[in-house]
């Protein structure tokens, strides 16, 4: 098996394990780029994405990761919506 191939296995067992877990975060998205990874996407809250990232890196430990994961903001408006 080439290291290309067993990247790939590695980021198809990511997906199952985000998707399965109790995390079950489905909104994150996983490419190989070149000899990296890349994850980049949005998750529910901070603890989400440090559970995230402890998974890639258990997952693909020993591939350069590089993330973009962006936490939702689920604040209360502080002001109401003005529409013209």
């Amino acid at each position: 098996m080439s290291a290309a191939d067993t990247a790939e296995y590695r980021i198809a067992h990511l997906r199952d394990r985000l998707a399965s877990e109790d995390i079950a975060e489905l909104g994150v998205r996983i490419e190989q780029r070149g000899a990296s990874v890349m994850l980049y996407g949005t998750v529910s809250s901070v603890a989400c994405r440090a559970e995230v990232l402890r998974i890639a890196q258990e997952e693909l430990a020993g591939l350069p990761l590089h993330e973009d994961l962006v936490v939702a903001g689920t604040d209360a408006p502080t002001h109401p919506e003005e529409l013209s």
